[in-house]
Protein backbone atom coordinates (compact mmCIF):
# COMPACT_ATOMS: atom_id res chain seq x y z
CA UNK A 1 0.00 0.00 0.00
CA UNK A 2 1.74 2.90 -1.13
CA UNK A 3 1.47 6.47 1.24
CA UNK A 4 0.88 10.17 0.29
CA UNK A 5 4.71 10.27 0.06
CA UNK A 6 5.09 7.87 -1.91
CA UNK A 7 6.48 5.20 0.60
CA UNK A 8 5.03 1.70 1.22
CA UNK A 9 3.29 0.93 4.37
CA UNK A 10 1.54 -1.87 5.27
CA UNK A 11 -2.06 -2.56 5.51
CA UNK A 12 -3.74 -1.82 9.20
CA UNK A 13 -4.64 -5.33 10.53
CA UNK A 14 -8.14 -4.82 10.05
CA UNK A 15 -7.58 -4.83 6.38
CA UNK A 16 -5.95 -8.23 6.30
CA UNK A 17 -8.00 -10.75 5.50
CA UNK A 18 -7.88 -13.73 7.54
CA UNK A 19 -6.16 -11.56 10.45
CA UNK A 20 -8.47 -11.99 13.42
CA UNK A 21 -9.86 -8.65 13.59
CA UNK A 22 -10.87 -8.57 10.12
CA UNK A 23 -12.64 -11.49 10.68
CA UNK A 24 -14.34 -10.17 13.46
CA UNK A 25 -15.36 -6.41 12.07
CA UNK A 26 -16.85 -8.82 8.52
CA UNK A 27 -19.11 -11.07 11.04
CA UNK A 28 -20.25 -7.70 12.78
CA UNK A 29 -20.74 -6.12 9.10
CA UNK A 30 -22.38 -9.55 8.25
CA UNK A 31 -24.82 -9.55 11.61
CA UNK A 32 -25.82 -5.84 11.36
CA UNK A 33 -27.09 -6.43 7.87
CA UNK A 34 -28.99 -9.39 8.75
CA UNK A 35 -30.43 -7.35 11.67
CA UNK A 36 -31.29 -4.45 9.28
CA UNK A 37 -32.35 -6.23 6.29
CA UNK A 38 -34.12 -9.24 7.77
CA UNK A 39 -34.65 -8.91 11.29
CA UNK A 40 -36.10 -5.69 11.59
CA UNK A 41 -37.95 -5.62 8.05
CA UNK A 42 -39.70 -9.06 9.46
CA UNK A 43 -40.42 -7.49 12.65
CA UNK A 44 -42.22 -4.54 11.11
CA UNK A 45 -44.43 -7.12 9.16
CA UNK A 46 -44.81 -9.00 12.31
CA UNK A 47 -46.26 -5.75 14.01
CA UNK A 48 -48.76 -5.35 11.18
CA UNK A 49 -50.03 -8.99 11.20
CA UNK A 50 -48.67 -11.88 13.37
CA UNK A 51 -49.60 -14.85 10.73
CA UNK A 52 -47.82 -17.81 10.35
CA UNK A 53 -45.33 -16.78 7.10
CA UNK A 54 -43.93 -13.79 9.27
CA UNK A 55 -43.90 -15.79 12.56
CA UNK A 56 -41.58 -17.95 10.83
CA UNK A 57 -39.59 -15.22 9.18
CA UNK A 58 -38.49 -13.64 12.70
CA UNK A 59 -38.09 -17.73 13.65
CA UNK A 60 -35.41 -18.29 11.09
CA UNK A 61 -33.60 -15.20 11.60
CA UNK A 62 -33.16 -15.79 15.35
CA UNK A 63 -32.08 -19.28 14.40
CA UNK A 64 -29.32 -17.70 12.52
CA UNK A 65 -28.33 -15.18 14.88
CA UNK A 66 -27.31 -18.65 17.49
CA UNK A 67 -24.51 -18.04 15.75
CA UNK A 68 -23.44 -15.25 17.40
CA UNK A 69 -21.97 -18.06 20.03
CA UNK A 70 -19.02 -18.70 17.77
CA UNK A 71 -18.09 -14.96 17.32
CA UNK A 72 -18.83 -14.44 21.10
CA UNK A 73 -16.63 -17.50 22.16
CA UNK A 74 -13.65 -16.78 20.23
CA UNK A 75 -13.26 -13.45 21.82
CA UNK A 76 -13.72 -14.88 25.20
CA UNK A 77 -11.54 -18.00 24.73
CA UNK A 78 -9.35 -16.74 22.99
CA UNK A 79 -8.89 -12.42 22.89
CA UNK A 80 -9.89 -12.38 26.13
CA UNK A 81 -6.72 -14.62 27.58
CA UNK A 82 -4.00 -12.94 26.22
CA UNK A 83 -5.76 -9.17 27.38
CA UNK A 84 -5.71 -10.40 31.17
CA UNK A 85 -1.79 -11.32 30.31
CA UNK A 86 -1.45 -7.49 30.09
CA UNK A 87 -3.51 -6.76 33.10
CA UNK A 88 -6.72 -6.20 31.21
CA UNK A 89 -9.53 -7.58 33.08
CA UNK A 90 -12.55 -5.10 32.45
CA UNK A 91 -13.95 -7.10 28.86
CA UNK A 92 -13.52 -10.67 30.94
CA UNK A 93 -15.49 -9.21 33.77
CA UNK A 94 -18.21 -7.22 32.28
CA UNK A 95 -18.26 -8.11 28.25
CA UNK A 96 -18.38 -11.90 28.78
CA UNK A 97 -21.79 -11.23 31.10
CA UNK A 98 -23.49 -8.80 28.18
CA UNK A 99 -22.61 -11.72 25.81
CA UNK A 100 -24.41 -14.43 27.98
CA UNK A 101 -27.19 -11.86 28.01
CA UNK A 102 -27.28 -11.34 24.48
CA UNK A 103 -27.12 -15.75 24.01
CA UNK A 104 -30.15 -15.61 26.19
CA UNK A 105 -31.84 -12.94 24.35
CA UNK A 106 -31.57 -14.91 20.80
CA UNK A 107 -32.97 -17.66 22.78
CA UNK A 108 -35.75 -16.44 24.49
CA UNK A 109 -37.24 -14.29 21.65
CA UNK A 110 -36.65 -17.85 19.62
CA UNK A 111 -38.44 -19.33 22.53
CA UNK A 112 -42.01 -17.32 21.82
CA UNK A 113 -41.94 -17.64 18.30
CA UNK A 114 -41.65 -21.29 18.31
CA UNK A 115 -44.20 -21.23 21.05
CA UNK A 116 -46.18 -18.26 20.43
CA UNK A 117 -49.67 -17.82 22.23
CA UNK A 118 -50.67 -14.29 20.67
CA UNK A 119 -48.65 -12.02 22.87
CA UNK A 120 -47.47 -10.01 20.27
CA UNK A 121 -46.21 -7.40 22.56
CA UNK A 122 -44.16 -9.97 24.28
CA UNK A 123 -42.32 -11.40 21.05
CA UNK A 124 -41.22 -7.47 20.23
CA UNK A 125 -40.71 -6.50 23.58
CA UNK A 126 -37.67 -9.56 23.00
CA UNK A 127 -36.40 -9.22 19.77
CA UNK A 128 -36.33 -5.39 20.26
CA UNK A 129 -34.12 -6.40 23.23
CA UNK A 130 -31.64 -8.65 21.20
CA UNK A 131 -31.64 -6.18 18.13
CA UNK A 132 -30.58 -3.30 20.73
CA UNK A 133 -28.37 -5.64 22.49
CA UNK A 134 -26.37 -7.14 19.59
CA UNK A 135 -25.98 -3.47 17.75
CA UNK A 136 -24.37 -2.16 21.12
CA UNK A 137 -22.25 -4.85 21.40
CA UNK A 138 -20.92 -4.58 17.95
CA UNK A 139 -20.57 -0.79 18.87
CA UNK A 140 -18.24 -1.68 21.92
CA UNK A 141 -16.07 -3.97 19.89
CA UNK A 142 -15.27 -2.22 17.26
CA UNK A 143 -14.63 0.98 19.23
CA UNK A 144 -13.76 -0.13 22.34
CA UNK A 145 -12.30 -4.11 22.68
CA UNK A 146 -10.24 -4.56 19.40
CA UNK A 147 -8.51 -1.02 19.47
CA UNK A 148 -7.64 -2.34 22.94
CA UNK A 149 -6.26 -5.27 21.52
CA UNK A 150 -4.11 -3.86 18.56
CA UNK A 151 -2.40 -1.53 21.26
CA UNK A 152 -1.72 -4.29 23.33
CA UNK A 153 -1.19 -7.62 21.39
CA UNK A 154 2.05 -8.70 19.64
CA UNK A 155 1.50 -10.48 15.92
CA UNK A 156 2.84 -13.33 17.08
CA UNK A 157 -0.16 -13.76 19.59
CA UNK A 158 -2.72 -12.89 16.70
CA UNK A 159 -0.92 -15.33 14.77
CA UNK A 160 -1.99 -17.75 17.34
CA UNK A 161 -5.40 -16.67 17.45
CA UNK A 162 -5.76 -16.85 13.70
CA UNK A 163 -4.53 -20.40 13.84
CA UNK A 164 -6.61 -21.48 16.75
CA UNK A 165 -10.18 -20.16 15.20
CA UNK A 166 -11.24 -22.87 13.28
CA UNK A 167 -11.39 -24.83 16.13
CA UNK A 168 -14.59 -22.83 17.54
CA UNK A 169 -15.90 -22.07 13.99
CA UNK A 170 -17.11 -18.22 12.54
CA UNK A 171 -20.63 -16.41 12.75
CA UNK A 172 -21.89 -16.00 9.20
CA UNK A 173 -19.27 -15.53 6.95
CA UNK A 174 -15.67 -16.95 7.28
CA UNK A 175 -11.94 -15.62 6.40
CA UNK A 176 -11.23 -15.00 2.75
CA UNK A 177 -8.17 -16.64 3.25
CA UNK A 178 -5.29 -17.62 5.65
CA UNK A 179 -3.53 -14.87 7.27
CA UNK A 180 0.41 -14.68 6.81
CA UNK A 181 2.21 -11.88 7.95
CA UNK A 182 5.59 -11.78 6.95
CA UNK A 183 7.22 -12.25 10.38
CA UNK A 184 5.38 -14.73 12.48
CA UNK A 185 7.94 -15.51 15.21
CA UNK A 186 5.98 -18.61 16.56
CA UNK A 187 7.15 -20.95 18.86
CA UNK A 188 8.85 -24.11 17.16
CA UNK A 189 7.41 -27.90 17.82
CA UNK A 190 8.11 -29.12 21.01
CA UNK A 191 10.83 -31.48 21.30
CA UNK A 192 9.11 -34.91 21.23
CA UNK A 193 12.26 -37.39 20.84
CA UNK A 194 12.57 -37.42 24.93
CA UNK A 195 11.46 -40.37 27.35
CA UNK A 196 9.57 -39.80 30.20
CA UNK A 197 10.41 -42.53 33.07
CA UNK A 198 7.11 -43.15 35.30
CA UNK A 199 6.97 -46.13 38.08
CA UNK A 200 4.68 -48.12 36.26
CA UNK A 201 6.63 -47.61 32.44
CA UNK A 202 8.76 -45.68 30.33
CA UNK A 203 7.09 -43.02 27.23
CA UNK A 204 8.01 -41.30 25.04
CA UNK A 205 7.05 -37.49 25.38
CA UNK A 206 5.37 -38.56 21.36
CA UNK A 207 3.86 -41.75 22.80
CA UNK A 208 2.37 -40.19 25.47
CA UNK A 209 0.95 -37.04 23.29
CA UNK A 210 -0.86 -39.92 20.94
CA UNK A 211 -2.68 -41.86 24.41
CA UNK A 212 -4.28 -39.05 25.51
CA UNK A 213 -5.74 -37.66 22.36
CA UNK A 214 -7.02 -41.43 21.47
CA UNK A 215 -8.72 -41.43 25.04
CA UNK A 216 -12.67 -41.78 24.20
CA UNK A 217 -12.98 -38.85 26.85
CA UNK A 218 -11.70 -35.61 27.47
CA UNK A 219 -9.39 -34.34 30.05
CA UNK A 220 -8.16 -31.11 31.49
CA UNK A 221 -5.63 -31.00 34.31
CA UNK A 222 -5.36 -27.83 36.68
CA UNK A 223 -3.03 -27.18 38.84
CA UNK A 224 -2.55 -26.57 42.66
CA UNK A 225 -2.83 -22.36 42.17
CA UNK A 226 -5.97 -22.73 39.78
CA UNK A 227 -3.72 -22.64 36.31
CA UNK A 228 -4.85 -24.75 33.30
CA UNK A 229 -1.99 -26.34 32.59
CA UNK A 230 -3.05 -29.44 30.15
CA UNK A 231 -6.03 -30.72 28.06
CA UNK A 232 -6.38 -33.71 25.81
CA UNK A 233 -7.02 -33.18 21.53
CA UNK A 234 -9.25 -35.55 20.44
CA UNK A 235 -10.56 -35.67 17.18
CA UNK A 236 -13.79 -35.48 18.74
CA UNK A 237 -13.83 -32.91 21.61
CA UNK A 238 -17.16 -32.01 23.30
CA UNK A 239 -16.44 -28.72 24.40
CA UNK A 240 -13.82 -26.20 22.25
CA UNK A 241 -10.50 -25.82 23.52
CA UNK A 242 -7.96 -23.51 22.80
CA UNK A 243 -4.43 -23.64 23.42
CA UNK A 244 -4.48 -19.93 24.81
CA UNK A 245 -5.92 -21.17 27.90
CA UNK A 246 -2.79 -22.91 28.58
CA UNK A 247 -1.38 -20.56 32.04
CA UNK A 248 -4.99 -19.12 32.04
CA UNK A 249 -7.15 -19.64 35.80
CA UNK A 250 -9.98 -21.69 35.21
CA UNK A 251 -11.95 -19.14 36.74
CA UNK A 252 -11.93 -17.00 33.70
CA UNK A 253 -12.33 -19.73 31.49
CA UNK A 254 -15.86 -19.68 32.92
CA UNK A 255 -18.43 -17.14 31.89
CA UNK A 256 -18.66 -14.79 34.93
CA UNK A 257 -22.10 -16.27 36.13
CA UNK A 258 -20.66 -19.56 37.21
CA UNK A 259 -17.55 -18.10 39.13
CA UNK A 260 -18.80 -18.57 42.34
CA UNK A 261 -19.74 -21.94 41.42
CA UNK A 262 -16.03 -23.19 40.04
CA UNK A 263 -14.22 -21.41 43.19
CA UNK A 264 -17.02 -23.36 45.77
CA UNK A 265 -15.96 -26.82 43.71
CA UNK A 266 -12.37 -26.10 44.34
CA UNK A 267 -12.45 -25.29 47.45
CA UNK A 268 -14.14 -28.41 48.58
CA UNK A 269 -11.32 -29.88 46.70
CA UNK A 270 -8.47 -27.41 48.27
CA UNK A 271 -10.00 -28.20 51.93
CA UNK A 272 -10.07 -31.84 51.40
CA UNK A 273 -14.27 -32.01 51.78
CA UNK A 274 -14.83 -33.46 48.80
CA UNK A 275 -12.38 -35.93 46.54
CA UNK A 276 -14.72 -35.81 43.21
CA UNK A 277 -17.80 -34.11 41.96
CA UNK A 278 -20.59 -35.42 39.28
CA UNK A 279 -22.48 -33.74 36.72
CA UNK A 280 -24.96 -34.74 33.40
CA UNK A 281 -26.00 -32.31 30.74
CA UNK A 282 -27.63 -32.67 27.16
CA UNK A 283 -25.58 -30.93 24.98
CA UNK A 284 -26.74 -30.89 21.19
CA UNK A 285 -26.91 -34.20 20.62
CA UNK A 286 -24.95 -35.84 23.32
CA UNK A 287 -25.14 -36.70 26.63
CA UNK A 288 -22.56 -35.66 28.39
CA UNK A 289 -21.23 -36.93 31.96
CA UNK A 290 -18.79 -34.50 33.29
CA UNK A 291 -16.74 -35.44 36.00
CA UNK A 292 -13.92 -33.81 38.56
CA UNK A 293 -11.45 -35.38 40.64
CA UNK A 294 -9.16 -33.63 43.30
CA UNK A 295 -5.05 -34.27 42.53
CA UNK A 296 -3.25 -35.54 45.53
CA UNK A 297 0.52 -36.29 46.11
CA UNK A 298 1.05 -39.23 48.05
CA UNK A 299 1.44 -37.30 51.19
CA UNK A 300 -2.83 -36.60 50.45
CA UNK A 301 -1.29 -32.79 49.12
CA UNK A 302 -3.80 -31.00 46.82
CA UNK A 303 -1.84 -31.20 44.00
CA UNK A 304 -4.63 -29.91 41.15
CA UNK A 305 -8.24 -31.15 39.42
CA UNK A 306 -9.02 -33.49 36.61
CA UNK A 307 -11.68 -32.77 34.74
CA UNK A 308 -13.06 -35.62 33.02
CA UNK A 309 -15.61 -35.34 29.92
CA UNK A 310 -17.59 -38.23 27.82
CA UNK A 311 -20.47 -38.43 25.25
CA UNK A 312 -22.44 -41.20 27.56
CA UNK A 313 -25.20 -41.50 24.74
CA UNK A 314 -23.17 -44.49 22.69
CA UNK A 315 -22.99 -46.33 26.73
CA UNK A 316 -26.87 -45.78 27.64
CA UNK A 317 -27.98 -47.55 24.26
CA UNK A 318 -25.26 -51.00 25.40
CA UNK A 319 -27.64 -53.93 26.22
CA UNK A 320 -26.79 -57.50 26.39
CA UNK A 321 -23.19 -58.80 26.40
CA UNK A 322 -20.80 -59.11 23.40
CA UNK A 323 -17.45 -60.77 24.65
CA UNK A 324 -14.27 -60.49 23.43
CA UNK A 325 -14.85 -64.39 21.33
CA UNK A 326 -17.94 -63.69 19.84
Amino acid sequence: MQNKEGGYTHPKPEEQPGHPIHTFISENKAVDKHLRENVKVHLEAFMEEDNKVNINKLLEDCTLLLELDKHYSRKENLLFPYLERYGIYGPTNNMWSIDDYIRDGVKEAKKLLVHYDGDKHKVINAVRFMFNEISAMIYREENILFPMALKNLTEDEWVKIANESDEIGFCLTCPEEEWKPERKGIDGEAISNGYIKMETGILSLKQLELLFSHLPVDITFIDHDDIVRYFSHGKERIFARTKSIIGRTVQNCHPPRSFHAVEELLEDFKSGRKDSEDFWIKFRDKYVYIRYFAVRDEKGTYAGTLEFTQNISPIQEIVGEKRILS
